[in-house]
């Protein structure tokens, strides 16, 4: 942790408590603090959260008696982030907007902007933490690890980079903001992406993409149910289908964008849903393996626990890894990411999964 008395700390502030207490602790540290809210999503039908979270960061900052500015990235939001999230989910992927906000806007945008601020460091509610060789390490509360989301932020960004909270548990952080009584201490933690709140995804969604229906396909490919559109689906995904019957319940198993037909099978463990390899592109290293292949461990989502795994080769940008255990539901465009004990590595953006016993 840096403890430069009087060097200029910028905060992320997104108006939930984990960034609120990294203020606090930054201050009591002393730094000279000051809280940046970042909006990247502005609303007309008032159902987005971004002015409640603004107001709290006020509130929280004029607590801890550090000063705040507010900055609107939502053009740029839309064009980096929001685009190709639309995009790809068009094409029947699965996207993570986290990942790209974090490389194309907290860590670059938002930098350059607490840069202009006369700041040395950028910090932020993350749980995960900064080595001394400038790795990028798994916060100690692994509940809470958010290095997965992390994996592709610019390996350069990360010596100005602080997580103040990253070697710390979460009920510690609330107990430090209720000892303090920030205005944020019982707020609840947010969920899903953040640009569309608290409400329906496929309601929100329908904005921008639209409905076309088509049929749900078993892998004999006799037809079974219809769909509301393949980019409202994803693979491993149950409920919404609308298949009834008997036996076990439909699973999403793939999804035929050409035919725009989404293909089911029944049972939970059916082994359509599974595969022990698979391509992955776009890879960003943050520490790059010595040599391939590399015995390590990757997540294929976020919570899920480590899994062994080997980095067998890269060939015109596309990776091959291939697991100790059979995967269930890969998902195309999802982020693997790879770990060496509390190392994250780096990681890639999923393509298709490999050696798989029903689909290609």
């Amino acid at each position: 942790m840096h403890t430069k008395k009087h060097s200029t700390v910028v905060v992320a502030m997104s108006g939930g408590v984990d960034s609120s207490v990294s203020a606090l602790l930054l201050h009591q540290q002393g730094y000279e603090v000051i809280g940046l809210f970042m909006r990247n999503w502005e609303d007309v039908d008032g159902s987005c959260p971004a002015v409640q979270d603004g107001e709290d960061v006020a509130r929280v900052c004029h607590q801890i008696g550090i000063p705040y500015y507010s900055v609107n990235f939502t053009r740029a939001y839309r064009e980096r982030v929001f685009a190709r999230f639309l995009q790809e989910l068009r094409n029947g992927a699965t996207p993570n907007p986290d990942v790209l906000c974090n490389r194309e806007i907290k860590f670059s945008l938002l930098l350059e902007k607490a840069f202009a601020l006369g700041a040395t460091h950028l910090a932020t509610g993350h749980y995960a933490r900064v080595g001394e060789s400038g790795s990028l390490e798994k916060g100690k509360d692994l509940g809470k690890d958010q290095s997965y989301f992390l994996y592709a932020m610019p390996p350069a960004a990360l010596s100005h980079v602080l997580f103040p909270i990253g070697h710390m548990h979460k009920t510690q952080v609330r107990q430090i903001a209720a000892e303090h009584k920030l205005a944020t201490s019982m707020k609840p933690d947010s969920t899903g992406i953040c640009f569309i709140g608290p409400r329906n995804f496929r309601t929100f969604l329908s904005q921008y993409i639209g409905y076309q229906t088509g049929d749900i396909v078993t892998l004999e490919g006799n037809v079974i149910g219809q769909h509301v559109g393949v980019a409202f689906y994803t693979i491993g995904q149950r409920k919404g289908l609308d298949i009834g019957g008997e036996g076990d319940p439909w699973f999403v198993i793939g999804k035929d964008v050409e035919h725009n037909r989404v293909i089911v099978a029944q049972g939970r463990d059916h082994p359509a849903l599974y595969a022990s390899k698979l391509s992955a592109t776009e890879i960003a290293w943050i520490t790059p393996p010595t040599a391939l292949p590399c015995l390590c461990k990757a997540k294929i989502r976020y919570r899920q626990e480590d899994q062994e795994c080997t980095i067998e080769k890269v060939e015109d940008g596309r990776m091959f890894v291939s697991f100790s255990h059979p995967q269930r539901a890969i998902t195309p465009r999802q982020a693997i990411v790879f770990y060496e004990g509390a190392t994250c590595m780096g990681g890639a953006l999923i393509e298709t999964a490999l050696s798989h016993p029903y689909l290609t």
